[in-house]
């Protein structure tokens, strides 16, 4: 299969490979009912309808509760579960369930650390949307209490069970990249909806919303319904673009290159242009992270878009995971000798090179190249979703008490990595990891 570098990109002689799915979750097979597993979601926005909607679709479970801060919240859940569902404002009762499993944590980040630690000392299992903390000390916490009373807590980012990037991990373990000294990682938007600038629901009030409970640790505010419902785009409860993007790219190549510690430092650049109502994170940050081995670009921007894409640069070989695609292709550069600088030679002393070169680099015989030595490229179907798979691992960890795909460890050093590229931005500085005082430094 041969392939031709056109405008940056590989053209293939062949359709891509299609994945199996199969391979990277939990068996779908039917459950008895002494297996079936109860939980309830703690929040029901956007991405926790979409959590609560992943884990009914799983062989063997059952909604049991619901818990939100917005009324017509209760109305959605029982919509998505098809039954009538005990409905609270206080989480804490939740906990207090015995026909409770596991919870689904899906609320502003701000309230991940005391809900998740709160569950574990419940003897909950948790899944917990990402990224998994608002600040850095709350990572460690949160794994302590993972930890000390032995549950099986999941974060919720859904790269690290997609087959998509399991491919990708198996490329590069392989060892036919080369040395890889730099990895791109871009995800761009260009709608209000994207940014999330949402609309706020008809009818949204004090006498529906939880205003004083929304807050939490937060600074005290008059009740304002863009701070509720688009929460994201203020440092008080969310991490604006890092927490929201860029942590899919981190998880991703983190999970890929098998990275087990933040980046030593983070660089950040970026700005509020376009997307300037009710909103004071960025809509554009830009961020070079330094790693041991090499070094990362991540970008998100939400005045352009272009496709998502990780791209890992190696010597021998170029990885790309562009939208549902993964394509690995060689950098073809020929071994020869050098050439131009012979040109002041004379030509007794230029031939005795080119005959010791060529005597020190014999070609290889074929199908013996140790490199790339074709493109090749390999797809998702159609309608492949990496987040069923994520709630698949997780309903199997919680099942066997394995360990989960994505633990708190896991989760705490990509969201560490993220809140490292805030604090360059918003100090405008570079941001220093200190792993043994574990805090982010200037």
């Amino acid at each position: 299969m041969r392939a031709t570098a056109v405008g940056g990109s590989v053209a293939l002689a062949s359709p891509p490979i299609l994945l199996n799915p199969a391979k990277m979750a939990a068996s779908p097979r039917p459950r008895p009912a002494s297996d079936r597993l109860r939980f309830a979601s703690i929040g029901v926005g956007i991405r926790g309808g979409e959590l609560l909607r992943a884990a009914l679709a799983c062989p063997g479970t059952e909604m049991v509760a619901v818990c939100d801060l917005y009324d017509p919240r209760f109305i959605a859940a029982q919509e998505y579960a098809q039954k009538q569902l005990p409905t609270t404002k206080d989480y804490r009762t939740i906990l207090d369930r015995n026909d409770v499993d596991f919870v689904i944590v899906a609320t502003p980040d701000h309230w991940h650390a005391k809900i998740v630690q709160d569950a574990c000392a419940a003897g909950k299992d948790v899944y917990c949307e990402k990224p998994m903390t608002h600040a850095v000390e709350d990572g460690f916490a949160m794994v302590e209490a993972a930890n000390k009373h032995k549950r099986i807590v999941q974060v919720g980012s859904q790269r690290r069970s997609s087959i998509l990037y399991a491919k990708a991990k198996e490329i590069y373990d392989s060892g036919i990249l080369g040395q890889v000294t730099a990895i791109e990682a871009t995800l761009d938007r260009n709608t209000a909806e994207g940014v999330g600038i949402w609309p706020i629901p008809p009818g949204a009030s004090e006498q529906n919303i939880d205003w004083n409970t929304f807050l939490g640790n937060a600074p005290k505010r008059p009740f304002d319904p863009f701070r509720f419902f688009r929460w994201r785009s203020f440092w008080d409860y969310g991490e604006g673009v890092a927490g929201d993007l860029y942590i899919h790219l981190i998880t991703g190549y983190h999970y890929v290159a098998g990275i087990n510690a933040p980046p030593a430092r983070a660089t950040t650049v970026g700005g509020l242009f376009r997307w300037k109502e009710h909103r004071e994170v960025p809509d554009m940050l830009w961020t070079l992270y330094v790693y041991p081995d090499f070094r990362v670009g991540v970008r998100s921007n939400m005045n352009n878009e272009s496709p998502d894409s990780t791209t890992f640069y190696g010597t021998k070989a170029t990885l790309e995971i562009r939208s549902n695609v993964v394509t690995v292709y060689p950098q073809n550069i020929p071994s020869a000798p050098e050439k131009y600088p012979l040109q002041g030679w004379p030509s007794a002393m230029r031939n005795e090179y080119l005959q010791q070169w060529h005597k020190a680099h014999p070609s290889p015989s074929p199908g013996n190249f140790p490199v790339v030595e074709t493109a090749q490229a390999f797809t998702t179907a159609q309608g492949y979703d990496d987040t069923l798979n994520h709630m698949s691992n997780f309903l199997e960890s919680v099942r066997s008490r394995r360990p989960s795909v994505e633990d708190p460890e896991f989760g705490n050093i990509a969201a560490i990595t993220c809140h490292m590229a805030n604090f360059a931005y918003r100090n405008e500085s570079v941001a220093k990891w200190d792993a043994e005082a574990r805090k982010i430094e200037e």
